[in-house]
């Protein structure tokens, strides 16, 4: 097994080159099938994401360069514009790439989960195309153990580094359960789509999108079965929300102080916690003067932000290791299956030897002969039989003057050094 790791991510290549070399659903098929028929490849896992195009493979002999002229011509890219975006591992820096890449120390944003789940797919992609051989099956299921083990043994994961995330890790650390809140999201572009799919992964079942054209509020809410309202309903509607995450590209405040004034009396002042993360602000920053109003700008989740990024390249070290250690014990025992044929062939040859001179002691017994000598023919002839290719090796080590060669035989030997 030759394991090679070919590919371009964010660091490497613009994102128009990605996309020109990525492997969308309708042709991931027929990459994996062309593949799969080339006589250099013997199985092979394609990772395609927006981020990076990664093609991992068990190649028979120096096949690299063929592998990249079939990438340049499956795409019908220039392979001037392509080459010096590609990089390349073999054998323990394929592994080592395939787990880091896995385990998060690889994306855009360090320890993102997401990617984990993406190389499960490509794997399932390839074994449902017949293209994962046995090594690269061994291979891949090792690395989602290590992903695994990262995940458990370190917190590389496990804080905000979104904006978005950090809103609503905020709004979970303020409330008891915010399954049971009522949430009013004010506005609704992508950032406001990203923070309801995070508030939906956290359980939160009663959310309001407030935005100025109700036509796209409604296409957000559909797909959280949330409620719409325009922006002018807000005054009437924010009594009801215990948290209130807005962020619209509006030049003007949308939320002032005397609106949530009004919101706490109507609540009998139960608090509301507020996060603006527009720029220009879209609250008032006089709210944050009310008593039962907790009012949190862009600037505050930044802070959060950059804190719990400095956490996680603190765990990537312990990440790192455990993918260190996990990739050479992997590699070694990659290595020592390239003995298992020379211990079978190195056994069956002595076992041979066993059986014809034993057959031969059997007959010399069978026709009367001594057996003490017998016996003492049987151990000379075998012992000189099995040293036989040994000592040969010795005598052409010794007479070639290689010193480096007879002290691996000796080794091999069991003898001590000389």
């Amino acid at each position: 097994m030759s394991l090679l790791a070919v590919g371009i991510n964010h660091n490497t290549a613009s994102v128009d080159l990605r996309e020109k070399v990525a492997f969308p659903p309708e042709k991931l098929a027929r990459a994996l099938g062309e593949l799969k028929e080339s006589s250099s490849v013997n199985g092979s896992v394609i990772l395609s994401t927006c981020n990076r195009t990664e093609i991992y493979c068990d190649i028979n002999g120096n096949s690299k360069a063929k592998l990249i002229e079939w990438l340049i011509e499956f795409h019908d890219v220039n392979a001037e514009e392509l080459k010096p975006s590609l990089y390349m591992y073999e054998e323990q820096s394929a592994i080592k790439h395939l787990m880091r890449v896995s385990c998060g120390l690889d994306s855009l944003v360090l320890g993102e989960p997401q990617i984990l789940g993406q190389v499960k797919q490509a794997y399932t992609d390839a074994r449902e195309n017949n293209a994962v051989e046995s090594g690269l099956e061994k291979l891949f299921q090792k690395t989602f153990s290590v992903a695994k083990r990262v995940r458990t043994e370190t917190e590389i994961g496990g804080n905000a580094v979104s904006v978005a995330y950090a809103a609503c890790t905020l709004a979970k650390q303020i409330f008891e359960s915010i399954a049971d809140s009522t949430v009013l999201l004010v506005g609704a572009g992508e950032t406001i789509e990203l923070v309801a799919k995070h508030l939906a992964g956290h359980d939160c079942k009663n959310m309001i999108v407030a935005n100025r054209t109700k036509e796209r509020a409604e296409v957000l809410a559909s797909q959280f079965n949330a409620e719409v309202i325009s922006l002018s309903q807000i005054p009437e509607v924010l009594p009801r929300a215990d948290i209130v995450i807005s962020s619209t590209a509006s030049q003007l405040p949308i939320i002032g102080k005397g609106m949530v004034e009004s919101a706490l009396k109507a609540r009998r002042h139960q608090p509301i916690l507020l996060i603006d993360i527009a720029v220009p602000r879209d609250i008032e920053s006089q709210v944050g003067e009310l008593s039962d109003a907790y009012l949190y700008t862009v600037d505050d989740l930044q802070s959060i932000v950059e804190s719990n990024m400095e956490q996680r390249k603190v765990e990537a070290i312990q990440a790192e290791a455990i993918v260190s250690t996990e990739s050479a014990q992997f590699m070694t025992w990659m290595r020592s299956l390239q003995a298992v044929d020379s211990i079978r062939e190195f056994r069956q040859s002595a076992d041979e030897i066993r059986k014809e001179l034993l057959a031969k002691s059997i007959q010399s017994l069978t026709t009367g002969a001594d057996p003490e000598k017998v016996l003492l023919e049987l151990s000379n002839k075998l012992t000189n039989r099995l040293i036989h290719a040994p000592t040969r090796a010795l005598q052409d080590a010794a007479e070639q003057g290689d010193p480096a060669k007879l002290k691996t035989i000796r080794q091999s030997l069991g003898l001590h050094e000389a």
